[in-house]
Parts: structure tokens; C-alpha cells; sequence
């Protein structure tokens, strides 16, 4: 269960198939939420980035 300050955000597609291993995932994961820079990337569970809202 999320938290009130959790948010779920969906991963593409390419992120699961281009990653080598789960270091190259977190890699790409990483990279894609840089389209989100209001949100910090907590944890990855079945296909979401959980992450917590930053407070500007």
C-alpha cells in the first residue's frame, strides 16, 4: 500500500525489454524519470516506478 506522499508511475515497454540486467534497468528507469523531476524514484514493482513527490 502507498503512502499519502507515494505516487505510481508507468514504465514503458523499452525500459523492461532493452535492459541487459537489473542494473541496466535501474539505469533506464533513472533516465526516463528525468521526465518527472518533481518526483525521486523509491523502489520498481511490477512495471511502476513507486516514487516519492518532491517539495519545491
Amino acid at each position: 500500500m502507498l503512502n499519502k506522499n507515494e505516487y505510481k508511475v508507468l514504465l514503458p515497454e523499452w525500459c523492461w525489454t532493452t535492459a541487459k540486467d537489473q542494473q541496466h534497468l535501474k539505469k533506464l528507469v533513472l533516465q526516463y524519470m528525468r521526465h518527472y523531476p518533481h518526483y525521486s524514484v523509491k523502489s520498481i514493482k511490477d512495471g511502476f516506478a513507486i516514487c516519492e513527490r518532491k517539495i519545491v
